[in-house]
């Protein structure tokens, strides 16, 4: 993702925000910012609410929540994948263990 994009994602993160506000907290020319504006709203990630002579830009939460339940497949499978890797380990080490005990039982 473009990089302008993403910081104008990270501020509507925290609440919906006026073409100026987000020009003034990025830095960034206004024409500038109502392209990514655009782009991201094309996307579907944001939508434009018109107040007056205002546009205000929030986040929809569709996207991010269809994002979300893709991540949380993969969250199980590590987890799973996690899980048995744990139990593999407590595996080796009782071995160890056993080993290093029947190891100093014979050398008494």
């Amino acid at each position: 993702m473009e990089p302008n994009r993403l910081h104008i994602v990270e501020l509507l993160r925290d609440g919906p925000l006026t073409v100026g506000q987000i020009t003034q907290r990025l830095g960034i020319q206004q024409p500038q910012v109502s392209k990514h504006l655009k782009v991201l709203s094309e996307a579907a990630i944001v939508e434009v609410q018109p107040q007056a002579n205002r546009r205000i830009y929030q986040l929809r939460r569709e996207p991010f929540q269809e994002l979300e339940s893709w991540l949380q497949s993969f969250r199980r499978l590590w987890e799973e994948r996690f899980d048995r890797l744990d139990d593999y380990l407590l595996e080796v080490q009782a071995t160890e263990q056993y080993t290093n005990n029947r190891s100093e039982d014979t050398n008494v």
